[in-house]
């Protein structure tokens, strides 16, 4: 995989502008790319923790499996996502990780994590970002779980995809790739199936959204987001001030140095 074609350099491009030396430090992390399948479980709940990985193609999520036998979908990963970020500091995994389609995933230990902090401010500074975003993803599962109706929490669902999506170029006219059943929407927002299709021929009637297989467009995605109660501060920050600020005092300084001697 060429660096330009690189799935996590452009999601990290969307915090701050890559050097060719940050984008070679990525690239390691894409290095021995593994096939995987749909449906595939690569770990579950209590395995050891000694690696991460990330997804080159395909999607995945985390998981736990319940006392009833019925399942919690905690988090989506997409393509350039780094998976098992939270379990840095724990011995054993804390959720299960399956595959939703045929993809590809490319392991890397815990101590390759230590180089890029050891060489890179800015990479380490990004994954900072990468972590605080995860964790904001899941405090709006959990509200989008809690306090919307079924309509408000598939409106939000989907487009919280549009924009995750959008965000590594994987959106094409408001038309979009959703490769999840009914079932897995369902695990993930706490809906029946059934309920889950009843609400996509909702917004379907509403022309919000037209769903075919696992092709998804949004005519309108404002009003969409309107319907969902949309605020996407949690997705669209960027560390780009904080960078510009840091060289813009390097300069400042490097300035005065010279003035002085």
């Amino acid at each position: 995989m060429e660096k330009e074609d690189s799935c996590i350099v452009r999601l990290f491009s969307n915090y701050c502008t890559l050097s060719e030396e940050d984008k070679r430090l990525l690239h390691r992390l894409e290095e021995s790319p593994v096939e995987v399948q749909a449906g595939q479980t690569l770990w579950k709940e209590g395995d050891k923790a000694t690696e991460f990985c990330t997804i080159s193609k395909g999607w995945a999520y985390a998981f736990r499996n319940m006392g009833d036998g019925s399942r919690q979908i905690l988090e989506l990963y997409l393509p350039g996502d780094i998976i098992g970020m939270r379990e840095f500091a724990f011995s054993q995994r804390l959720t299960g990780l399956a595959m939703i389609d045929d993809g590809v995933i490319c392991h890397f230990p815990h101590h390759r994590l230590m180089e890029v902090f050891r060489t890179s401010t800015k990479l380490t500074a990004v994954l900072f970002a990468i972590v605080s975003r995860q964790q904001a993803l899941l405090t709006e599962r959990l509200v989008n779980l809690a306090r919307r109706s079924a309509q408000q929490r598939l409106a939000h669902f989907i487009y919280e995809m549009y924009e995750r999506l959008n965000q590594t170029c994987a959106v094409n006219g408001g038309h979009f790739r959703l490769p999840l059943s009914q079932e897995q929407i369902g695990d993930a927002l706490g809906l029946s199936s059934v309920h889950v299709s009843r609400t996509f021929s909702s917004l379907r009637e509403q022309k919000l959204v037209l769903r075919e297989r696992h092709r998804v467009c949004l005519p309108d995605p404002q009003a969409l987001a309107k319907v969902a109660e949309f605020d996407n501060r949690y997705l669209n920050d960027s560390l780009r001030p904080l960078f510009d600020d840091s060289e813009r005092q390097e300069r400042q300084n490097e300035s005065s140095s010279l003035a002085t001697k």
